[in-house]
């Protein structure tokens, strides 16, 4: 049975009850766990206790213990120890849907919540232009868009130039659907599936992997992201970006 150093961040599961984490500290004969949300949980160092990268392994305490390392969110920043979500601010992050949000909140939801923004989903961006009229925005009141399948001489890219204001910021990737920026490989496939023009995008994608239906499909989607790393570089590039903007 191999044995293995319980160094600071080596990340292991506990089988019995499913909970994985990054080492970080020490009890009496135990080891503290920490998962992606926070959460702390101290368990003994029995042998053969753990599974690291799948395989069964017995985890030892090292002779020397280096200082943890600062905690880092989703998006790759350095966790504010002790912060507290902050009070809204009136600037704001608008979305496509639900789906983009709850992508969004996976990465990004703990740096919007110090930083005070809030984000909105949109159901679509057809009338954007006259959403952002009704916003107001302003020189304390920015207002971010992040706006999916932005590409040239695209509708999406047609309404975009209709806002002019120097207080929004619109940015955008070049996915049909916030489900394509997740990597393909994070869901075990070596590509998103070609849906013929025409055929509802989602529903194409169901058909080609053998998917019952939209949700469970997105369900999947979800649960394959932990950080920024599982998604496309240009989603990350405009979140930045628009964080950037509305917190100026």
């Amino acid at each position: 049975m191999p044995e293995v150093d319980a160094e600071i961040d080596l990340v292991v599961e506990d089988p019995d009850s499913g909970f994985c984490g990054a080492v970080v500290g020490f009890e009496a004969g135990a080891v503290v766990l920490e998962d992606r949300f926070g959460g702390r949980r101290v368990f003994p160092l029995a042998p053969a206790a753990f599974l690291l990268d799948g395989q069964v392994v017995t985890l030892r305490r090292p002779a020397t213990t280096r200082a943890p390392a600062p905690r880092v969110t989703a998006s790759g920043s350095v966790a504010v120890p002790g912060a507290g979500a902050r009070v809204a601010r009136a600037s704001r992050i608008w979305v496509e849907g639900l789906h983009d949000a709850a992508l969004v909140e996976r990465i990004w939801g703990d740096d919007l919540r110090v930083e005070g923004v809030v984000v909105e989903p949109l159901s679509g961006v057809d009338d954007l232009p006259d959403a952002v009229r009704a916003f107001g925005p302003g020189p304390g009141r920015r207002l971010g868009v992040l706006v999916d399948h932005l590409v040239a001489g695209s509708k999406e890219a047609r309404i975009v130039a209709n806002v002019t204001s120097p207080h929004v910021l619109v940015a955008g990737h070049p996915y049909v659907d916030i489900w394509q920026a997740v990597r393909p490989a994070r869901l075990g496939i070596p590509a998103w599936p070609v849906v013929p023009p025409g055929r509802p995008w989602k529903e194409g994608v169901c058909a080609a992997l053998g998917v019952a239906t939209p949700a469970d499909m997105w369900r999947r989607v979800l649960a394959s992201v932990n950080d920024w790393h599982d998604v496309e570089t240009p989603l990350v590039n405009s979140m930045e970006r628009l964080i950037d903007f509305v917190t100026e």
